[in-house]
């Protein structure tokens, strides 16, 4: 059986391969598209995950898509006639289920000539991403959470899985939102596109939670567990806003009403100064969250009881909160996949179609490899097109076949201060680079940071970078001993160590931690063992291999980043090019 899963119209348009409930090959639009989160049908990887089956789309048995137009029906209708809402609101909501609705079209339109005889699967938005969290994790029961802004008139929902089956206790419903909450408050301060919530949770740590008597009237606790918003601070539920979510990168309107600025001052403009006042609302946005999701996850551990939690939906990539979810509540073992957010939706609608029809658990997803891939023959042959330009950047090559020799001179370089772009195996699924396509640096180095955004990145310096460990140095370094291969969660690095690594030690003594095993990465696991031999630190700084732009996938798009930027060292496989 394989099923082509789809996270199409939405932000972060992503496919996956599956086949006999087993993960072939998943990967995000934007890397191909070359746009930050790219919205709308994904016609590129859906070619790539056929391309790396060695399959057509005559093959596929079954497309699952991670959007069901019928779902939570009379709640639309219920809040329609209650509220009343600007009609342009409900044509626009319809416009634009009429225009999702053909995905046979779509895949008709992209492979001319290529008849797709299968069966198409609608799933509820949140199923899916319940699905993705814990179908894929490698507990045979656990409690399960999707929280995000919204899918399907959905905001959140909750319930328990055990073995194949799902069971949804409750749901949040349009207009009440956790993910509009944030977001819309992170339009406040001032970071006005579609996925800078990031930046709220790295500006947090710069304040104290001193606008929490704000916060709470903005977002109200119930007793069931759940939440509601205070809907006079917002504008989604009653007016159009702004949305794009066809072809191209995602744009969202001002979500917040004129009465936030009555309750928290005047919104800060976009370049204007950051204050301490807008860090200390930034904290208290990250604690109201915060406050908010334990007291859904105690609810539900009321209920169920059990040791094992799943998270997902765009709220899962909260990493801060995922660190204090064992600290802060009943739980005591978390899984959180890569791909948290709506691109996961896509493994989420395959794998919720595969248990459906009957499939058996066996597949755990424990690494994020699951993108395209290059040898080192197609490496060389682009660096021989492009020896002029090398040469003319004084740039030297060498091929290293031997792995010891390669990461110890890459490990050598990098403990001398030099920034090494890093390239190796299959691209990795999900927004965070681990180990395949990532910029490497010394974290010793308390310039590092300043280094990395003067030569590479240029972005904000409240910002912080991961740290990438050994797995079996994490108890040593940190004050958790959990694994954490994805990046998903921030944990407090150990205060005797923190002047050790003060490149990735946050403001608050934090690091966002990757945990790197041999088994499921050898090659950046034997790099960092290099660099421990040489520094007695078994640590990396890890950060996106990119320049503002989408993750690198290819080895000519990683090859132009390094030329146009002043890394030192481009690791390509196997090759190994530096600068004089």
């Amino acid at each position: 059986m394989l099923i082509l899963g789809i996270n199409a119209y939405h932000g972060d348009s992503a496919a996956c391969l599956v086949k006999d409930g087993m993960l072939l090959a998943a990967a995000e639009e934007e890397r191909f598209r070359r746009i930050k989160h790219w919205a709308g049908f994904p016609s590129e990887s859906i070619k790539y995950c056929l391309s790396e089956a060695n399959i057509t789309l005559a093959d596929v048995t079954h497309v699952a898509v991670n959007q069901d137009a019928t779902a939570n029906l009379w709640k639309k209708i219920g809040f329609t006639l209650a509220k009343r809402p600007d009609l342009s609101l409900v044509i626009d909501r319809i416009k634009n289920k009429k225009e999702r609705a053909n995905v046979a079209e779509e895949l008709a339109a992209v492979f001319p000539g290529v008849r797709f005889v299968g069966e198409v699967h609608a799933v509820e938005h949140h199923l899916a991403h319940m699905s993705s969290a814990f179908h894929v994790s490698p507990f045979k029961e656990a409690a399960i959470v999707s929280v995000d802004g919204f899918g399907d008139f959905a905001s959140a929902a909750w319930g328990y899985g055990r073995d194949g089956e799902i069971d949804i206790d409750d749901k949040i419903y349009f207009p009440h939102s956790l993910g509009i909450f944030y977001q819309a408050l992170t339009q406040w301060l001032g970071f006005p596109n579609y996925g800078d919530e990031y930046k709220v949770m790295g500006l947090a740590p710069y304040g104290e939670p001193k606008y929490m008597a704000e916060m709470r009237r903005i977002v109200k606790l119930q007793d069931d567990g759940s939440y509601r918003l205070a809907l006079e601070y917002f504008r989604h539920h009653k007016e159009k806003i702004e949305y794009e979510w066809e072809n191209g990168e995602p744009k969202v309107g001002e979500l917040y009403a004129s009465e936030l600025n009555n309750l928290l001052g005047p919104a800060r403009q976009k370049g204007e100064e950051l204050t301490q006042r807008h860090k200390d609302i930034a904290r208290s946005i990250q604690a109201m969250y915060e406050e908010a999701f334990f007291h859904l996850l105690h609810a539900l551990h009321k209920r169920h009881g059990g040791e094992n939690l799943t998270l997902a939906g765009g709220c899962a990539m909260n990493s801060v909160a995922n660190g204090k979810v064992l600290r802060n509540t009943p739980y005591k073992h978390l899984y959180i996949q890569s791909a948290a957010g709506d691109a996961g939706g896509a493994i989420g609608a395959a794998f919720s179609v595969w248990h459906k029809l009957g499939g058996k658990r066996g597949f755990v997803m424990n690494h994020a490899y699951w993108g395209p891939e290059y040898d080192n023959d197609e490496i060389g042959l682009l660096l021989d097109a492009n020896a002029t330009k090398l040469t003319e950047q004084g740039c030297r090559r060498d091929f290293l076949s031997d792995e010891d020799i390669l990461c110890s001179r890459t490990a050598k370089a990098i403990s001398e201060g030099q920034v090494i772009g890093w390239f190796q195996g299959r691209m990795e699924w999900g927004p965070r680079a681990l180990g395949n396509r990532s910029i490497l640096g010394d974290p010793r180095r308390a310039d590092m940071k300043d280094i990395l955004n003067l030569k590479i990145k240029r972005r904000e310096s409240f910002r912080p970078f991961a740290p990438s460990i050994l797995r079996e140095a994490v108890p040593e370094w940190f004050e958790t001993d959990d694994d954490v291969p994805f990046m998903m969660q921030v944990y407090q690095i150990r205060e005797e160590q923190r002047s050790l690594i003060p490149a990735v030690t946050h403001a608050d003594g934090s690091g966002r931690l990757q945990t790197v095993d041999k088994n499921t990465n050898p090659r950046y696991y034997r790099l960092i063992e290099s660099f421990c031999a040489l520094t007695d630190v078994p640590v990396l700084l890890n950060t996106s291999f990119n320049e503002n732009e989408p993750v690198v996938c290819t080895p000519a798009e990683a090859l132009d980043c390094f030329m146009r930027t002043r890394m030192d060292v481009l690791v390509l496989g196997n090759w190994f090019i530096s600068r004089s």
